[in-house]
């Protein structure tokens, strides 16, 4: 993060954001976010998220699908 902001942006996939240093300013869903070093943010898949001004550090991004169907029949007990 350059202390730069980044255009608004939204996917179709959850976003887990963890700042290793510095401090990552957001704006998710139109309510401000602070995220701090050592400090995990999650984004919901879908969410409009930008990053504001004066973000500095080291960031992580990980973005990850969850399918729809796994394979794996769900069921109320058993097996």
């Amino acid at each position: 993060m350059d202390g730069l902001p980044v255009a608004e942006e939204s996917h179709g996939d959850a976003e887990a954001l963890l700042v290793l240093d510095g401090r990552l300013e957001l704006e998710v869903d139109g309510m401000p976010v602070s995220v701090g070093a050592g400090e995990l943010f999650m984004v919901p898949a879908g969410a409009a998220h930008t990053v504001r001004p004066r973000s500095r550090g080291t960031l992580v991004i990980v973005e990850w699908s969850v399918p729809v169907n796994d394979g794996f029949e769900r069921s109320g007990g058993g097996h």
